[in-house]
C-alpha cells in the first residue's frame, strides 16, 4: 500500500478519530497527539490495515486503546477540560441556554461508567450503528442497548435533577 492509497483510506475518518479522542481526553492538543499517534501505528501496519473487514472500526479502536492508556498514564487532574460551543440558534439568550445544555450533557457524560461512555458517544455522538460498535469495543449488540438505555436514563434523570423538572 502507497502513501496515496493510505491517505484516501484513512483520511475519511480523521474527524471522527479527533472526537471520540477529545471526548476521552477532553484536551483538543491531546487529542491532536493522539490521533497522529493512531495515525502512525496504522502507517506502520499499513499491510494489515487492508485485512480488516471494516478499517474504520479497526482505527476507532485503537484510538480507543490509545486514548485509554493515556488516562491510565496521566492523571485526570492534569487534563484541560475544555468544551465546545454550538453556534446555531439566532439570539443570544437562546444560544446561551443550548450551550449550557450542551455543556451539562457533557459533564453529566464525564460521570458515567467508561463502557456507558464510550457507547453513549459512539452512538449519540458519533452515530456508529450497533454492530460497528459490537465491533469495537468486543462487546455483544444487546449489551450495547442495555448500556445505551442506562446511559440515556442517567442523562436524563440527571438533567431533570439539575432543572426540577417533575418535582412537585
Amino acid at each position: 500500500m502507497n502513501q496515496t492509497e493510505f491517505t484516501a483510506l484513512v483520511l475519511p475518518f480523521k474527524d471522527k478519530l479527533y472526537r471520540m479522542a477529545k471526548r476521552l481526553l477532553v484536551s483538543s492538543e491531546e487529542a491532536e497527539d493522539a490521533v497522529q499517534e493512531v495515525f502512525l501505528k496504522l502507517w506502520k501496519g499499513k499491510q494489515r490495515i487492508t485485512n480488516y473487514a471494516n478499517p474504520e472500526a479497526f482505527a476507532m479502536t485503537m484510538t480507543k486503546n490509545y486514548c485509554l492508556d493515556r488516562l491510565k498514564s496521566k492523571q485526570a487532574s492534569n487534563l484541560k477540560i475544555v468544551h465546545s460551543n454550538y453556534q446555531n440558534s439566532e439570539n443570544l439568550q437562546r444560544t446561551v441556554e443550548v450551550n449550557d445544555g450542551v455543556s451539562m450533557v457533557f459533564k453529566i457524560m464525564e460521570t458515567l461508567p467508561e463502557k456507558q461512555r464510550m457507547i453513549l458517544q459512539l452512538r449519540d455522538v458519533e452515530q456508529f450503528e450497533f454492530h460497528e460498535i459490537s465491533e469495537m469495543l468486543d462487546i455483544n449488540e444487546t449489551a450495547i442497548r442495555v448500556n445505551l438505555s442506562r446511559a440515556r436514563k442517567t442523562v436524563r434523570d440527571e438533567l431533570l435533577k439539575k432543572y426540577n423538572y417533575g418535582v412537585s
